[in-house]
């Protein structure tokens, strides 16, 4: 076997750090079925849905039935999972107790999570459980498939670290990132999983529109650190290779001020206000499933230090009711991920 920088090219092992699986080229896979049923168990056991006076919950879950495993083949990352859940919930209405169930027969990675089937049946018939029924078909189904979209979010988030493994030099963040632009070849992401075109997202979505309603919000500020010099760090959130990597979906971006982005197959979206090379990225910044016109300011900051580099980042704006989903998705499918790409690690305090 040929040594690193000898003999036929074709023929050369890569040298990595555990010594397999060389340039992630292999099938391999992780049963996420014991995390799943733990994980479902925690978001929709006795969870709360609340809206005008009304209020139902999840009492017990009567069945789950079903299996996850997350795969990594040829640096892909592909994520199968196949639930049947039933679920018992009660709730009052005019001090008269209702009972019923929610079932949910088909939650798999061939649907986005608006497209599950959840029915909502009651126990009894009258007036009472006919209205808390209505509640939970037009309120509470809602509600579950968000618990639903987080089971999947940290599903991919937490069993991506790992499969991905480095390659030679990663470790100090020197590999040259490589994307095959494939538009038929779309990598499984929190925020994208279906064959997305970019071209076909019209641009003129990413400009802030005045929007006539007051709404509650919040600023995010977080401070993270990369072991890597900042102008690899500035890179990373800025090349369009390299974003292409950590995001796993198409990115299309205009690099100057006033230009377009829309990552994560056009979840975020939005443009860029002030490009400082290796210092500062500021944009206007919206997740696609905010009120529409409302967009967020991001300030991304970088300083350098000895041994790494700090991120400080403020975000304002944030609706509310969105504020710890956004927080999650950046520490997820931002930091996690550019770590686990780019081999910048996470910082030992």
């Amino acid at each position: 076997m040929a040594k690193w920088g000898e003999g036929d090219p074709r023929w050369i092992v890569e040298e990595r750090p555990d010594a397999t699986n060389v340039n992630n080229w292999h099938w391999t896979e992780k049963n996420a079925t014991p995390w799943s049923r733990d994980k479902l168990h925690v978001l929709l056991d006795g969870f709360v849905m609340a809206s005008n006076g009304q209020e139902c919950s999840v009492t017990k879950i009567e069945k789950m039935e079903g299996e996850a495993t997350a795969n990594n083949r040829k640096g892909k990352l592909i994520f199968f999972y196949e639930w049947n859940i039933v679920l018992e919930w009660k709730g009052m209405c005019n001090d008269e107790e209702v009972t019923g169930k929610v079932t949910i027969p088909n939650l798999s990675e061939e649907n986005d999570v608006d497209e599950v089937e959840l029915t909502v049946t009651v126990d009894t018939s009258n007036a009472a459980s006919e209205k808390l029924k209505l509640f939970m078909y037009n309120i509470g189904r809602d509600m579950l498939r968000k618990q639903l979209d987080t089971y999947i979010r940290d599903l991919k988030a937490d069993f991506a670290k790992g499969l991905i493994l480095p390659k030679k030099d990663e470790a100090n963040g020197t590999e040259t990132v490589t994307v095959k632009k494939d538009k038929e070849t779309v990598f499984a992401s929190g925020f994208n999983r279906k064959k997305i075109d970019l071209d076909t997202v019209n641009s003129s979505d990413t400009s802030p529109k005045a929007v006539g309603c007051k709404m509650d919000v919040k600023t995010l500020s977080t401070v993270e650190k990369f072991q890597c010099r900042a102008n690899e760090l500035y890179d990373a959130l800025t090349r369009t290779d390299m974003v292409t990597a950590f995001t796993r979906s198409y990115v299309k971006q205009d690099l100057f001020k006033g230009g377009d982005f829309v990552y994560f197959g056009g979840n975020i979206s939005g443009k860029f206000e002030e490009l400082e090379t290796n210092k500062k990225i500021v944009q206007t910044w919206r997740y696609k499933q905010w009120p529409p016109g409302h967009f967020s300011t991001v300030t991304m900051e970088m300083e350098q230090k000895e041994d790494h580099t700090e991120l400080h980042l403020t975000q304002t704006m944030i609706p509310a009711a969105e504020y710890e989903m956004t927080r999650h998705n950046w520490q997820s499918y931002y930091w996690d991920s550019i770590r686990s790409a780019f081999g910048f690690g996470s910082f030992l305090y």
